[in-house]
């Protein structure tokens, strides 16, 4: 079922991109038009689950034909939208009764197992208790001289309840001793469950997801290849992390991202396209594709980040030495200019001003003086 909803969404999703680059103003009756309302038709009516919703992300990638310049495909993708918001919010609900119910439940059979398992003990240990009292009185019986037996057979009658009276009392210690085995023994498989539990991650895949698109697929493997080499370039204290992450499933979402959000690589968006697999692929910044597999930098942050933001750090430095430089040429490249008093400004009163004189009309015309207050920093010029 998956599979046929992701072949009838990229029929829709291609007759749409064609519909939308066709020259010429769009229209409602071309061909590619009709193909891709014939296919939002077929999502419509196909009988989708939450489970397959999330499996194929096919959701997320609809809203982007919600913004169609069309309108007839604008419309009826956000109908079948609002039908898989519906389906979403009915199986979630139904989800949490279950689960509810099943929280009420669980509490009523532990008290009832608690229940049995203290019963269970309390029998036990009246049996043992028993038998080390009946135990104790038949020594009693023995040492007291209450048995009368003559002779030999009152020795070999004594071994034989002193060997008796061994036997059960041994046999008793050993099954405690079973007990307190089994329970020591039950507590490490439990850890072993719960500690295997806790440290279920997804599997990592070994081949690249392809969305039958040759442009996006190809970026696909350029991410990956560059994130494939971040296990080289870590150091150890990065290494586990690096270990654990899966560098094809990261490119899949990355790219998924920035198709979203950015549209086609050859769009509006292609510079800003070759900004992100430039910094991703630079061999000098290892650090920027190291913090982008290890989830430091979100995807969703990624296409926000400007090119001094995503440079290594020795880029970054050199970018500012050379603002730094051109700052220092540019305010060294004006004119000098001289202090004086013999202008008085006409804001404020004062006679502390700095000025300088340029050509700025013919050779036989006088030079413009330009002066500015020092202390107010009023500005003014004449000839």
């Amino acid at each position: 079922m998956e599979r046929e909803l992701l072949e009838i969404f990229e029929r829709a999703k291609k007759a749409a991109d064609a519909a939308a680059t066709a020259g010429g103003s769009p229209r409602d009756d071309g061909a590619e038009v009709s193909r891709c309302v014939d296919a939002l038709k077929r999502l419509k009516g196909f009988p989708v689950s939450y489970d397959a919703l999330v499996a194929t992300q096919v959701g997320k990638r609809l809203r982007h034909l919600t913004k169609h310049p069309i309108e007839s495909i604008k419309k009826l993708a956000s109908e079948v939208l609002e039908i898989w918001k519906k389906i979403v919010i009915e199986e979630t609900t139904q989800n949490k009764k279950t689960s509810s119910l099943d929280d009420k439940m669980s509490p009523k059979m532990e008290r009832a197992n608690s229940i049995k398992v203290e019963k269970g003990l309390k029998a036990c240990a009246n049996k043992v208790d028993g038998n080390f009292s009946a135990e104790k009185g038949n020594a009693e019986k023995v040492r007291n001289g209450d048995i009368k037996i003559s002779g030999a057979a009152s020795q070999s009658g004594h071994g034989k309840v002193h060997k008796n009276s061994v036997d059960r009392n041994t046999g008793v210690a050993e099954k405690a001793v079973k007990v307190e085995r089994s329970s020591k023994e039950d507590k490490p498989a439990s850890s072993i469950k719960q500690s295997s539990h806790k440290s279920i991650a997804p599997p990592k895949l070994t081949s690249m997801v392809k969305c039958n698109d040759p442009v996006r697929d190809k970026i696909r493997e350029l991410l990956a290849e560059a994130f494939a080499k971040v296990v080289s370039e870590a150091d150890e204290y990065f290494r586990d992390e690096v270990n654990a992450c899966d560098p094809i499933r990261v490119a899949v979402t990355v790219e998924s991202t920035m198709f979203e959000k950015m549209g086609r690589s050859n769009g509006n968006q292609k510079f800003k396209y070759r900004s992100i697999m430039f910094n991703l692929k630079d061999p000098n910044n290892p650090d920027f594709r190291r913090k982008v597999l290890l989830g430091q930098v979100k995807p969703d942050k990624l296409i926000t980040m400007t090119p001094d933001e995503m440079a290594s750090d020795q880029r970054q430095r050199e970018n500012n030495q050379i603002k730094e430089k051109a700052l220092f040429d540019c305010q060294r490249g004006g004119p000098p200019k001289a202090t004086t008093d013999q202008f008085k400004c006409g804001r404020c009163g004062q006679r502390k001003t700095t000025y300088y004189q340029l050509q700025t009309r013919s050779a036989d015309e006088p030079m413009t003086t330009f002066v500015t207050c020092v202390n107010c920093n009023n500005h003014w010029k004449f000839c």
